[in-house]
């Protein structure tokens, strides 16, 4: 497959992206509401809650951005952006044990209505920056009368859901990730493919032999070391899982 160089603004459509923002919106009301000089008297946690929340969707951006040229960094910052998730359900934990918020159970209607919510897919035209926009804030507002309700316990309980799913989604996208990795390779597997597909041709359009051991185009080689080194040779393109050899 030929590397293509495209645009970077794949991650737009992640389901991933558009939760991580939510969530960070989530967060910066929350911190914003309930966090004060009493209980948060420098500022610290407010400022760890909130910044957690934004390395998500920077980390999902910035890992999407680097896939084509990175799949190691794809994957590395995906899971940044995972672990900072769990940093920050973390704190929401402590908050609720402090103010003796019970977590929903798994079977009560509140648990069960929430859970039911799901993202709408994008369909974005043209104006690409808008439509993520305004998709972005219409899925807000579809949790909005949970993760910004008055009554703490609810608030607390749906954020804490939200980040729970934000963090399976990227789970999966680093399963997936890896999946193609394996398949595909990375850029620099794809660099050699593409190295060896030009030679390929070259060696065909100056009528390269075929292998005699597998059939396959041969392509020009020189040895690099040793007392031949200088030297060239026809070795097959299927190399090393065919070794065939051809003088020039």
């Amino acid at each position: 497959m030929p590397i293509e160089i495209k645009s970077i603004k794949g991650y737009y459509y992640l389901d991933a992206w558009v939760m991580s923002h939510i969530v960070h919106q989530a967060t910066i009301s929350f911190c914003q509401r309930y966090l004060n000089k009493d209980n948060d008297p420098g500022g610290r946690l407010y400022d760890q809650m909130v910044m957690a929340a934004r390395s998500a969707p920077a980390n999902i951006a910035e890992g999407s951005s680097r896939r084509q040229t990175s799949r190691e960094t794809e994957m590395r910052l995906t899971d940044v952006a995972r672990a900072t998730l769990s940093e920050l359900l973390s704190d929401f934990m402590a908050f609720s044990l402090t103010y003796n918020i019970e977590p929903w159970a798994k079977d009560s209607e509140n648990y069960r209505k929430f859970r039911s919510l799901q993202l709408e897919r994008p369909n974005y035209g043209t104006d690409i920056e808008r439509d993520a926009w305004l998709h972005v804030q219409a899925q807000r507002r579809r949790f909005a009368p949970w993760v910004e309700s008055d009554d703490l316990a609810v608030r607390v309980n749906s954020i804490k859901l939200l980040i729970n799913r934000n963090m399976v989604m990227l789970q999966k996208m680093i399963s997936r990730q890896l999946d193609e990795f394996k398949s595909n390779g990375g850029f620099t597997e794809g660099l050699t493919r593409e190295r060896l597909s030009a030679q390929v041709r070259q060696s065909t359009e100056q009528g390269a032999p075929t292998c005699p051991v597998c059939g396959k185009p041969m392509v020009r080689r020189t040895i690099k070391r040793g007392s031949k080194s200088g030297h060239q040779f026809w070795g097959c393109s299927a190399y090393p899982e065919c070794q065939g050899t051809r003088d020039v």
